[in-house]
């Protein structure tokens, strides 16, 4: 069974609308992403951040050292298994743009696997004279042959799809095709799939995802494909797929009302079934006949309460019948949360947090009941499903923690036994550091964990060079994880590295999250200055040697507390961040994160999203530390408009920032190995100097 829900949502680029009130901002034309005016200020601006950074002799070290880890051999290349072959996506020095591959069992537990390429990116990149990045594939089953592949110009979220024949290692010649888009698809059968893009007018939501779901005959034109459902201009998004279990498969349709809630229907020989479910739960699948269900919030039905976080079960053919005799398979106390869940053939594989340190969990259905095993592994770590397959039981998993490089083991079946495959090698030297875990008392009396990375003989002085990196948005879990670039660039440098656990994140589950939606999005902000405050507070650093860093979602909170405390941070590294919360419904998929901050259109919603909004609250009379915003051009999910517009701003005021924004690399802000290795280098240049 593969994961359900959307794997990424997918969308087109939106028209700017700009109000009279809105035009009167005077950095708005640094939204016209592409505009000659705004490229030429990107220019000037990457120019001078260029030339300062890697003037620095640090730079040319650390780029050198990060383009030899990210094209090292000795990574481990993680496989997707489909009909008794292993695929790999795999870029190096030789092959920029990289190469789909696939390989034996065989083969593949060798230390020097052969690999046959089935789809070369640099070679068909030059061919078409296309910036091509691969963005993956969904192959039909049970052979997996024939599979539509996305390919995206510059690394952008919007891709061109195409049918591929992984037999002869060719595009299929008048096979489904659609051109560039934020599209979804799957396939029903060898001669049908379920299609959403954009189909012209009227097709697409307000956040700029397929509002409309068609069913698509081979030899149609897409245009022209018989349509199952539409949903509303304001939904966040429609996609219909295809899941199985065993020989038996359901055609399912999401309709995302926002970003946390939806309604989910089975597509019938009769018609559509909708599921009758809370609409925040999420549908996690079905496996030997179970219907899962993942809650958000309490579900009472008749005089029964299922507890938020549950995992819960139930035959699939009683649901339909309207029973509701659900099996409770999962019931997370306070400190533990479901961080993921896969699937083989017989087993649920589910992935726990406890304290933000992980445990996974082998579930099988059996005599009317659920039954599990743990898998152990070590403190402070990390254990992940990393390739699973829905023909048998035999399964992947990595483990990794802060200091233990990823090590990659294989279940089987047969033997019930784990054997390790893969081991990445130690990129730096991880003796002289230890990890501890950490809980501060939030400002609401919360208590907040986080973890450290120092040195054993750490002084505390405060004058350490210290890092805080966060997120806490979006029910998204920070673990730990070995960072190779992180243990070169920064911990060998004499650098401190902390993660911090705030809420908004998934770490605790739904509470956790739900503890900084909208109105009480100040909860993560003041979670973050608290870890910030206490690692001052026991002098590992002080405020002159603290820097911070986060992306996305992370860049709002980092640009937040940079303007709330300036004088908390001696650096800021603010990447592809959202900035402006007056316009991020109006900028590319804006809209689909209103369930998360609020709208702004709404004056009782704006009330309090502007009490945050950096765009809005930075002063010319205050000292900032000189941040460094990145971005890139052809992000089309975070609009670098963002940033652009938070420089200009500040430069006017007279305040010293640094800006570089990379022409490719999408949200990801890197389109290959090399655009990364300068990135990263570029960060911890100014990291060490801001910082020293």
């Amino acid at each position: 069974m593969k994961k359900l829900l959307l794997t990424g949502l997918l969308s087109g680029l939106l028209a700017t609308t700009v109000s009279a009130k809105e035009a009167s901002d005077p950095y708005i034309w640094l939204e016209d992403v592409e505009g000659k005016k705004a490229l030429e200020w990107v220019e000037e601006n990457n120019k001078v951040s260029l030339s300062y950074l890697q003037s620095q002799p640090l730079y040319k070290e650390l780029y050198e050292t990060n383009l030899e880890i990210l094209n090292s051999d000795e990574r481990i290349p993680y496989v997707n298994e489909m009909d008794g072959y292993f695929y790999n996506f795999w870029r190096d020095e030789d092959n920029v743009r990289g190469v789909w591959r696939r390989t034996t069992l065989e083969e593949y537990k060798k230390e020097d696997p052969k690999w046959e390429v089935i789809l070369d990116v640099d070679a068909l990149a030059e061919k078409e004279d296309e910036n091509w990045v691969y963005k993956g594939s969904n192959c039909l089953y049970p052979d997996y042959q024939r599979c539509l592949v996305s390919l995206s110009r510059g690394g952008a979220d919007a891709t061109v799809v195409r049918e591929f024949n992984v037999e002869s290692k060719s595009f299929v010649k008048g096979g489904f095709q659609l051109p560039e888009a934020k599209s979804n698809l799957s396939w029903i059968d060898k001669n049908t799939v379920f299609v959403g893009t954009d189909f012209g007018a009227d097709s697409l939501t307000d956040s700029g995802y397929p509002r409309v779901v068609k069913l698509w005959k081979r030899g149609q034109k897409h245009e022209d494909a018989t349509a199952v459902f539409a949903g509303n201009q304001s939904d966040v998004a429609v996609q219909a797929f295809v899941t199985r279990d065993k020989e038996e498969s359901y055609k399912l349709i999401y309709q995302g009302l926002d970003f946390y809630n939806s309604e989910m229907y089975l597509l019938l020989d009769e018609g559509l079934v909708k599921l009758d479910r809370p609409k925040d739960s999420t549908v996690r699948g079905i496996n030997n006949g179970q219907l899962l269900i993942e809650l958000k919030s309490d579900w009472t039905i008749g005089d029964k309460t299922y507890q938020q976080a549950s995992l819960l079960s139930i035959d699939i053919n009683d649901y339909l019948g309207g029973k509701k005799n659900f099996t409770e398979v999962i019931v997370p106390d306070e400190r533990t949360a479901i961080s993921g869940i896969s699937s083989t053939k017989d087993y649920l594989l589910v992935n726990l947090l406890k304290d933000v340190s992980s445990e996974l969990h082998r579930y099988w259905y059996a005599d009317g009941k659920w039954q599990s095993k743990k898998v152990d592994l070590p403190e402070f770590g990390t254990l992940s499903v990393a390739s699973t397959s829905d023909k048998h039981n035999n399964f992947f998993v990595n483990y990794a923690s802060f200091l233990t490089p990823s090590t990659l083991s294989y279940f089987d079946e047969k033997t019930k036994k784990f054997s390790e495959l893969k081991s990445l090698p130690a990129f730096f030297d991880a003796e002289p550091y230890k990890v501890e875990q950490h809980f501060v008392e939030a400002k609401d009396g919360v208590k907040v964990p986080y973890f450290i990375v120092m040195p054993k003989d750490l002084e505390y002085n405060g004058k350490n060079p210290t890092l805080l990196y966060g997120y806490g948005g979006f029910e998204v879990s920070l673990n730990p994880s070995y960072s190779a670039l992180t243990g070169k660039n920064w911990l060998e440098q004499g650098g401190v590295y902390v993660l911090a656990n705030i809420r908004g994140g998934g770490e605790y589950g739904p509470d956790w999250h739900q503890a900084a939606l909208k109105e009480n999005r100040h909860v993560a902000f003041n979670d973050f200055i608290s870890v910030a405050e206490d690692l001052i507070e026991r002098k590992i650093t002080s405020e002159e040697h603290l820097g911070i860093r986060g992306g996305s979602n992370g860049g709002l909170l980092v640009g937040t507390v940079a303007t709330m405390r300036p004088d908390l941070f001696g650096a800021v590294v603010c990447q592809v961040p959202l900035l402006d919360m007056k316009r991020f419904n109006k900028l590319l998929a804006g809209a689909s994160w209103m369930g998360e901050y609020g709208n702004p259109d709404n004056e009782d919603e704006w009330n309090y999203i502007k009490t945050y909004s950096p765009y809005h609250n930075v002063h010319e009379d205050e000292d900032y530390p000189r941040i460094f915003f990145t971005t890139s051009t052809r992000d089309d999910r975070v609009h670098p408009g963002h940033a652009r517009k938070m420089v200009a701003k500040m430069q006017a005021m007279g305040h010293d920032v640094l800006y570089y924004e990379n022409t490719e690399g999408g949200h990801g802000g890197a389109a290959n190995n090399e655009q990364s290795a300068k990135l990263y280098a570029l960060i911890h240049t100014y990291l060490a100097d801001q910082l020293k």
